[in-house]
């Protein structure tokens, strides 16, 4: 139903209001109105008129006014009648219906703008039977309708009642109808004005109303208007069901936004950051970002959690900094990559001096990651002393393939969590030092140099060595779990190279995972080259000196490495020439002015008297005293092993910090001289009435191993023979109680150690000649090598 305050305009459409008439016992009278044969029409575009009703109507159209004042100058009767599309601006003949209302004008005003307002109440129905005039107004020939008498029935009484409750109830339950219209239907007494009244506010379309004012039996009315009225009552109650949801929605937003700033003013009252900035910043952010699909689903969760919360509270820096994390990783970000060899060959050789065979190496392992592109070769761990360029040859393979480098230091590393991280509700958790690195370096294939991997600890915490068991394995790193991230990364991509000074100290099942490439110290030959290439324009750029002309010549060089260092890198020659670049740049600044060369004499002014010296082999030659080559994992190093006999009971005393086998080696080397002592010239009941005393120098350093077995047994055949052992000759090799001399390992580190140590001569077993052989020729230049199989070899070249 609808009801308005406004006056139906006849050519627009719009609402209207039905009036009651004064004396709605004027519908009784219809009867005696006397209906004349022809009438002027006036048609209606949005409505019907029912007998009984009154309508104010604003009237528009040239023929409508014409009609409106010539019924009205007449007896005031005008037949009015609905269009059948209300569309129709200027209707004809065949665009009206054939039935309608027969009308009083009860009232005609003139309004000030030139149009008409006539009130209209319905009298009677008819039907028009011929039109007469269309010009300047409808006319037509008019048939008069009788209308049958409401029955005075129950049936049709309950009818009543029904209709009169269901229009109550629509009234209700449409807001736009004002609630006077409820008093308005309890007032009418009159059952067909009632009907009347209900079907001209009905909300319905116009067939509908036209289809009830046709039908002749008032009975037939009320029984299409009781069906018409539930259909609007079960749409008004759908309609109301829906507002009442969205108006339910709309307060719960007005709720929320109105608590919003609440929350907003307190948080400003209490001058706490407003973090909508930081979330819109990292949304943006978030909107270029190459994301995995779990990645972005974790990504938009934590962001809607950070929207809850305010920035005050101490989870929100947990969360913030977990998707700043997210956000800084470079998660399918890659550089690409350069195979060219020939190029990296470039690099690598300016970089480094020497290591032939080690480029060779690297070059032949960048072959295969062009060719097979999908990282999946074991990972390289470069093993050597310290100081002879394992970690820059990390730096110098990202330079030659064109990627990003990052250094990962893994000394004294003792807790699983720097490699796998903290979870993030734990107070400083932190990503692990891997997924650090990545983020640092913005790329998701870099190089990655596991520094010193052999000096990873492990205690109660957990052990490291375990965790890097899954980065280092290409089968699983493509989905390595950090727990503070709490998702798997793809270090598939990454090449890591792992640095030693001593494989024995990995892990095994880690050391498994490793393809180990040894580096060996350098000789002599080599640290002058890589002095005068790199360490020496190096220092001179460090302090100041790039632009000063003068020469550090290679005999220098050759001196400072001889007599001031005892080193398998040349870290202690770097820090020398550094010395002699502070002492050259406090001259220039004193004295404006520098030497064109540093001569020999210099060299003691500024480094002091030699820490070493060679001759202490010649002088320290006497019975009971050989010299041993020896590994250690800064290199290789020479060692004295001294031998005295003392009034006794045939003991063996050992001294110098000795490990197992090697006291194994002294007690092996005295049972063979007590086996072969008439052999050896050696009378057996000494054995018997000396104590035998092996001391090895330097006490605080342990020693160990099988290669001093030559050296022992040397040393205790020239004390117990009183034959001295040759000047500046060195031994190594493993000794058996058969009297054969067996191979040992460290073969280059030691010959190189020996050259430093100015040893001319070396004894060695036969089957470690193919080791001497893999050194340059020009590095042992000068030296003498004796290849024995037996003991008695060994002795017969060494003793004098």
């Amino acid at each position: 139903m609808k009801v308005s305050g406004y006056l139906l305009n006849a050519e627009d459409e719009m609402d209207f209001i039905p009036i009651i008439p004064i004396n709605e016992n004027d519908s009784e009278n219809e009867q005696q109105i006397a209906i004349p044969a022809e009438l002027p029409l006036l048609p209606l575009r949005n409505t019907v008129l029912f007998p009984g009703v009154v309508l104010p109507i604003t009237v528009g159209r040239d023929k409508s006014i014409n009609a409106v004042n010539e019924a009205y100058k007449a007896d005031k009767l005008i037949g009015v009648v609905a269009q059948k599309d209300s569309e129709v601006e200027e209707p004809s003949t065949k665009d009206l219906e054939d039935i309608g209302t027969i009308a009083r004008i009860v009232k005609l005003i003139k309004m000030p703008d030139g149009g008409t307002t006539v009130i209209i109440q319905g009298k009677k129905r008819f039907r028009i039977g011929q039109i007469l005039s269309e010009d300047p107004y409808f006319k037509a020939m008019v048939e008069a309708l009788e209308e049958e008498e409401a029955p005075k029935d129950q049936d049709f009484e309950a009818y009543v009642a029904n209709i009169r409750d269901l229009a109550a109830q629509i009234i209700q339950l449409s807001p736009n109808i004002p609630s006077e219209a409820g008093l308005i239907l309890k007032n009418i007494e009159n059952r067909s004005f009632l009907i009347h009244f209900i079907s001209s506010n009905l909300n319905t379309e116009l067939v509908e109303k036209q289809k009830l004012l046709e039908l002749n039996s008032i009975q037939a009315r009320a029984d299409l208007l009781m069906q018409l009225l539930q259909r609007e009552l079960q749409f008004a109650e759908l309609k109301n069901k829906v507002t009442t949801k969205t108006k339910t929605e709309l307060d719960k937003q007005q709720r929320e936004y109105f608590l919003q700033q609440q929350l907003k003013s307190i948080k400003d009252e209490l001058g706490g950051d407003n973090n909508e900035k930081e979330v819109k910043e990292m949304q943006k952010k978030a909107e270029s970002k190459k994301w995995p699909p779990a990645a972005m689903e974790m990504f938009k969760k934590g962001v809607e959690k950070l929207e809850r919360m305010h920035p005050t509270t101490p989870d929100y820096s947990v969360v913030y900094n977990h998707l700043d994390l997210m956000l800084d990783l470079p998660w399918e970000d890659y550089t690409e990559d350069s195979y060219d060899l020939k190029k990296a060959k470039k690099i690598l050789d300016q970089d480094h001096y020497g290591m032939t065979k080690v480029k060779e190496r690297i070059l032949e392992y960048l072959a295969v990651l062009k060719l097979k592109g999908d990282m999946k070769s074991p990972i390289l761990c470069f093993v050597g002393p310290p100081g002879i360029g394992k970690t820059s040859l990390g730096r110098s393979i990202a330079s030659a393939i064109g990627r990003k480098y990052v250094r990962l230091s893994l000394g004294g590393l003792h807790d699983e969590s720097e490699i796998r991280g903290h979870r993030k509700t734990y107070i400083g958790a932190m990503p692990g030092r891997i997924i650090q690195s990545i983020r640092k370096i913005k790329s998701s294939n870099p190089v990655m140099i596991l520094d010193e991997i052999d000096k990873v600890g492990h205690d109660m915490r957990g052990d490291p060595s375990s965790a890097l068991l899954e980065v280092l394995d290409p089968e699983q790193n493509n989905s390595f779990y950090d727990n503070y991230l709490e998702l798997e990364y793809d270090l598939s991509k990454v090449l890591f190279i792992a640095t030693a000074n001593d494989i024995n100290n990995i892990q095994p099942a880690l050391r498994d995972r490793l393809e180990v490439i040894y580096l060996s110290g350098y000789a002599v030959e080599e640290k002058v080259e890589i002095a005068r290439r790199h360490l020496i324009p190096k220092q001179k750029e460090a302090h100041g000196l790039k632009n000063m002309k003068f020469k550090i010549g290679d005999k220098i060089i050759e001196k400072i490495i001889q007599d001031y260092t005892r080193e398998s890198g040349v870290r202690e020659l770097d820090r020398y020439i550094a010395a002699i670049m502070r002492f050259e740049a406090k001259e220039f600044a004193m004295k404006n002015r520098i030497k064109a060369s540093v001569s020999l004499s210099d060299i003691e002014r500024i480094l002091g008297k030699p820490k070493y010296n060679n001759e202490m082999y010649k002088t320290a030659n006497m019975p009971g005293v050989a010299v041993g080559l020896a590994w250690t994992y800064v290199g290789g190093d020479i060692l004295f092993v001294e031998t005295s006999l003392s009034e006794g009971k045939g003991e063996l005393k050992l001294t110098g910090n000795l490990g197992n086998v090697m006291k194994e080696s002294a007690a092996t080397a005295l049972t063979y001289l007590q086996s072969n002592a008439r052999k050896l010239n050696i009378d057996p009941e000494v054995f018997l009435k000396k104590t035998t005393h092996v001391h090895v120098p330097e006490g605080a350093v342990p020693k160990d191993g099988p290669s001093a077995g030559v050296t022992m047994l040397t040393a205790m055949a020239s004390a117990f023979t009183g034959r001295k052992v040759r000047p500046y000759l060195g031994m190594t090799g493993e000794i058996t109680l058969r009297g054969q001399v067996l191979p040992v390992g460290g073969i280059k580190e030691k010959i190189l150690a020996a050259k430093r140590a100015g040893l001319r001569e070396i004894i060695l077993c036969w089957q470690n000649q193919k080791d001497i052989e893999d050194i340059d020729p020009s590095f042992i230049k000068g030296m003498k090598f004796h290849y024995v199989k037996t003991l008695q070899q060994t002795l017969d070249l060494a003793l004098s």
